[in-house]
C-alpha cells in the first residue's frame, strides 16, 4: 500500500490528522526557505556595507553619501543611517553637550537594531509550535488506528494480516508524518534563530564601533578648535 491509498482508506479522523500535519509541513518549510533567504540577504548587506564603511574617513560624509536613498535602505546601512541622524539632530541643539548627543545616538541605533531582528524573527514562533506539537498529532493519529485495528481485530472471525494491515498502516503513517513536520521545524528554528542572535551581535559590535569613531572625531574637531582659539589669543 503507498501513502496516497492508505490516505483514501483511512478513516475520517485519521484523514484529518494526516492533513493537519502535511499542511503544517508545508508551511514549515514556506517559513524555513523564506526566512533563510532573507538571512542571506542581510548578511551580504552586512558585508557589503563593512566594506563602505572602512574605506570611508569620514562618518559624516557617508552618512551624506547615504541620505539620497534613504526609503531604500535596510540592515546594518539603515542602523547607521539612523544613529547619524539623529547625531545631527541632536548637534543642533545648543542645550545637548556631547555625551546627551552619543546617548541619544546609542538609543537610536538601539531602537533600530531591535525593529530590525523583529523583521527576520517573524513567523519563526510557527517553527516551534509546529515542531514541538506534530508529534503529538501524529500520536494521536497513531493511537487512534490502533483502536480501529484493536475493533476490527473483536469484530472479525478470523484475524488475518489482511483484517489489521489498513487500520495498522493508519496508524504508522501518522507516526511518520508526525516526525516528517516536526524535524525540520525544530532543526531550523534552532539554526535561524542562531543566525539571528549572531547578526544581532554584528549589529550591535557595529553600534558601539560607529559610536566610538564618532566621539573620537567629535573629541578630534573639539581639540583642534580648542587649539586655534588658542594661538589667535597668543
Amino acid at each position: 500500500m503507498n501513502i496516497f491509498q492508505i490516505f483514501i482508506t483511512s478513516s475520517l479522523l485519521v484523514k484529518v490528522v494526516l492533513l493537519i500535519l502535511l499542511s503544517s509541513s508545508l508551511l514549515s518549510w514556506t517559513i524555513i526557505i523564506q526566512r533563510l533567504c532573507l538571512l542571506r540577504f542581510a548578511y551580504i548587506e552586512v558585508e557589503k556595507f563593512k566594506k563602505k564603511f572602512r574605506l570611508s574617513q569620514n562618518l559624516i560624509s557617508l552618512y551624506k553619501s547615504i541620505s539620497p536613498r534613504q526609503g531604500e535602505i535596510i540592515g546594518l546601512e539603515l542602523i547607521f543611517f539612523s544613529g547619524i541622524k539623529e547625531f545631527t539632530k541632536l548637534n543642533q541643539l545648543k542645550n545637548c553637550n556631547i555625551q546627551d548627543i552619543i546617548e541619544g545616538m546609542s538609543r537610536v541605533m538601539r531602537i533600530c537594531i531591535n525593529k530590525e531582528l523583529n523583521i527576520l524573527d517573524n513567523h519563526l514562533i510557527f517553527l516551534g509550535i509546529i515542531s514541538s506539537i506534530s508529534p503529538y498529532i501524529g500520536l494521536f493519529g497513531t493511537v487512534w488506528g490502533i483502536l480501529n485495528a484493536i475493533l476490527s481485530l473483536d469484530e472479525s472471525r478470523q484475524t488475518t494480516l489482511h483484517t489489521i494491515a489498513p487500520a495498522i498502516s493508519e496508524s504508522l503513517i501518522t507516526t511518520a508524518i508526525g516526525l516528517f513536520a516536526a524535524i525540520p521545524a525544530a532543526i531550523f528554528f534552532n539554526y535561524l534563530n542562531w543566525k539571528i542572535n549572531k547578526l544581532e551581535q554584528v549589529y550591535t559590535i557595529f553600534m558601539e564601533e560607529s559610536v566610538a569613531i564618532l566621539q573620537s572625531q567629535i573629541l578630534a574637531m573639539c581639540k583642534n578648535d580648542f587649539t586655534l582659539t588658542n594661538e589667535k589669543k597668543d
